[in-house]
């Protein structure tokens, strides 16, 4: 059985290669590259995996699981700077995708031995934009 908690951050960020030129950058990434940012309301969901705990009926606590994203996702990346302000981004280009990977990075610990595993995670950048992963 899969449970899903959503949460919502906004952040802003510059999708910029240190180790390309300026023309590489613009080629590439295009308004994106505009070293001053740009923003997102980035939606989150997070999905557990696991059976319902014969007592209380749920497969993971969703109290404990909103602490866990509020600590880890949202307090971190909430209203910065991607590049300036949350590590790894001062050095990795924080696309959607890697976002997602260090999403999955900083939850799966809390997750790994359950109840309830990390299964999946889906980063929303805008409505119709989104990034799914698993992990792998």
């Amino acid at each position: 059985m899969w449970i899903t908690r959503k949460v919502e951050f906004s952040a802003s960020h510059t999708c910029y290669n240190q180790g390309l030129s300026e023309a590489e950058n613009a080629a590439l990434y295009g308004a994106d590259a505009n070293p001053h940012g740009h923003g997102h309301n980035y939606s989150l969901e997070v999905t557990l995996e696991g059976a319902p705990d014969p007592v209380t009926g749920m497969v993971v606590d969703l109290k404990v699981v909103k602490q866990i994203l509020e600590r880890e996702v949202v307090d971190p990346m909430d209203h910065r700077h991607l590049n300036h302000e949350v590590p790894p981004f001062d050095a990795v280009v924080p696309t959607t995708e890697n976002l997602a990977v260090e999403i999955w990075r900083r939850l799966e610990p809390h997750f790994a031995a359950g109840p309830g595993r990390l299964h999946a995670i889906r980063l929303y950048e805008t409505d119709d934009l989104f990034v799914e992963y698993e992990g792998r």
